[in-house]
């Protein structure tokens, strides 16, 4: 498949508003960076666990840099400029420092689709992925998968029908899921209205433990490290920014000794004092949970671990205090 910008005219103008129309977009510094093992991750329908799990430790480590962020099927996302096939967007459901109006990247034309009238209306229910991926069905019965996608996905309900919701997709009709690998979100908040606690984000968390680190990875096939802790706040509708830098700079600063579950901390290189390059989840009893490095996995671990034990600059809290 291949699109071009020139053939459509006013569809790729600057200012247009497209969705994400593959599991998972992949965001790139530049445009046409990557290498032939990475088509898996640029093709109209991206395979990201099958991306991940073919790369060495050194073809990992060679993302650093040149990957800026990820984006789910459905996930809005404004063209800023093209060339050739390739597409700068913004991505204004992740807030960064870089751009006021969301977080930048490049993408292959053939990863979008232009905005339209959903089928579903505006203050419809929303089914949420809450499982590390999950099918979309063609059928009520499950019988035939149409695609899987990411945790965190968030489509439109349709309808309910026993133990499937029919949801809405960007450009593909209607789909059906299981609401058992969902969070069903009623109006503004989810079903039960209330703000999560602490302790819900790490029972969420930890059922990426094992899962491996993807720099620049935004999704139930792999997170980098803020990657991790913007999702976990995302599902509950708590928005945070999407890089550690800065959610360090929002929030309540907490004290070492008042952590509670759901804290994010924070660590610097200069023994705590320089500019801060990771963030992990508070777990109780002394640990974190977190996405570490291209050579690891998430894991939880102790905060007396080195190097977190001289790196630790400081812990912040999103999370209302009466709960």
């Amino acid at each position: 498949m291949t699109h071009s910008a020139g053939e459509n005219g006013d569809q790729y103008r600057p200012g247009a508003r497209f969705v994400i129309h593959t599991p998972v977009a992949t965001l790139w510094g530049e445009p046409n960076r990557n290498r032939p093992l990475d088509e898996a991750s640029v093709a109209a329908v991206t395979d990201i666990r099958a991306w991940a799990q073919a790369m060495t430790l050194e073809q990992k480590l060679w993302l650093v840099g040149k990957l800026e962020t990820q984006a789910l099927y459905g996930e809005k996302a404004i063209l800023l400029e093209t060339r050739g096939d390739w597409a700068k967007v913004i991505v204004p459901e992740q807030p960064t420092s870089r751009d006021e109006r969301g977080y930048p990247g490049w993408l292959p034309l053939w990863q979008l689709s232009p905005e339209s009238e959903p089928a579903a209306s505006l203050d419809s229910p929303t089914a949420v992925i809450r499982t590390r991926s999950a099918f979309l069905f063609d059928d009520p019965e499950g019988k035939q998968p149409f695609l899987e996608v990411s945790f965190n996905t968030k489509l439109p309900v349709a309808e309910e029908l026993g133990s499937v919701f029919a949801v809405c997709t960007p450009a593909d009709g209607v789909k059906y899921v299981p609401k058992a690998s969902v969070l069903y979100i009623c109006g503004n908040g989810p079903g039960d209205a209330a703000p999560p606690i602490g302790e819900q984000l790490v029972h969420m968390a930890k059922q990426f433990l094992g899962l491996p680190y993807l720099w620049a990875g935004l999704s139930g096939f792999g997170f980098d490290c803020s990657g991790f802790t913007y999702s976990l706040y995302r599902f509950y509708g708590i928005p945070i920014p999407r890089d550690a830098s800065d959610q360090s700079k929002i929030g309540r600063a907490v004290d070492k000794d008042g952590l509670r579950a759901g804290d994010l901390l924070f660590f610097a290189h200069q023994d705590g004092s320089g500019s801060i390059h990771h963030v992990g989840m508070y777990a109780g009893d002394g640990e974190m949970i977190h996405a570490p490095n291209s050579a690891r996995s998430i894991e939880r671990i102790s905060l007396e671990a080195d190097p977190y034990k001289h790196e630790y600059a400081g812990a912040r809290r999103y999370l209302p205090e009466t709960r």
